[in-house]
């Protein structure tokens, strides 16, 4: 039943995510928590490795297929300073987590709130907001460096944060800004794993659990890439605001919970 669950919500996640270009960490981790079955620092990491393999599999498969939108001179410095933050944001979790214990959660999931409800008020908004085009490598990296710490430090591979600077800063269409959200997830979450596995900071998780969730994460994200293509951009905008609404809902949900622990 566990393994059903957990397959379940990282297939939907990763469906999602690779519709919208969120990754689906954003929902495969307040998910998880609401249903408490493994504590914070697991559901971290299995999050993490399932965001990993759908962003790489969608960016790889994207790419041989002729099909990629990614702005690699745009992106790749992005992805590189969200690598850099990856690292840091690892450290940061493990700073907080030692100091609040469990409820570190609770201070994930407040961060996750102000940050939703953020960025559903921008998508909302976004058609009467002014856009730019930045082109400076130095501040691509600075702005992916904060995409990264963040993205690793909630554990979520930080899809929505990515859209609403893509759109801003980037002045990038919704389904551009997916593609190239994708790829900056990729190497955050690259960098945070490769941080876990260096500081032998895995937590004891089941490896069928593991891989059954990455086999799912892959699996969403073949069938949210081809549900990307049949349908225009104002329907990932729904789709996305719907979620948005969900997702600060549940983290409501979430901040209540670790705070009664």
């Amino acid at each position: 039943m566990i393994y059903l669950v957990f397959a379940a919500v990282a297939f939907l996640a990763s469906v999602i995510g690779a519709i919208c270009g969120i990754g689906g960490g954003v929902i495969i981790k307040p998910v998880l928590d609401m249903v408490g079955i493994l504590d914070v620092k697991s559901i971290n990491f299995l999050s993490g490795c399932t965001v990993l393999a759908m962003s790489t599999y969608s960016i790889v498969t994207a790419r041989i297929s002729g099909e990629s939108l990614v702005k690699w001179r745009t992106a790749t410095p992005l992805a590189l300073g969200a690598a850099a933050g990856g690292l840091l944001g690892k450290e940061l979790f493990q700073a907080v987590s030692r100091s609040f214990g469990e409820q570190a959660g609770a201070v994930q999931a407040a961060c996750l709130i102000v940050m939703t409800v953020g960025t559903l008020i921008y998508t909302i908004e976004k058609n009467r907001i002014p856009t730019h085009q930045l082109t400076n490598g130095v501040v691509c990296v600075l702005v992916g460096l904060v995409l990264g710490l963040a993205s690793s430090f909630l554990g979520i591979g930080g899809g929505p944060i990515n859209l609403v600077v893509l759109f801003f800063f980037f002045s990038m269409g919704t389904k551009t800004a997916a593609q190239n959200s994708l790829y900056i997830i990729l190497f955050s979450q690259a960098a945070s794993l490769c941080s876990t596995l260096v500081t032998r900071a895995v937590p004891d998780v089941s490896i069928w659990l593991l891989a059954l969730m990455i086999i799912c994460g892959i699996m969403g994200g073949f069938f949210g890439r081809k549900i990307n293509k049949k349908i225009d951009a104002a329907t990932v905008d729904k789709l996305f605001i719907a979620l948005m609404t969900v997702i600060i809902l549940i983290n409501i949900y979430n901040v209540v919970k670790f705070l009664a622990i």
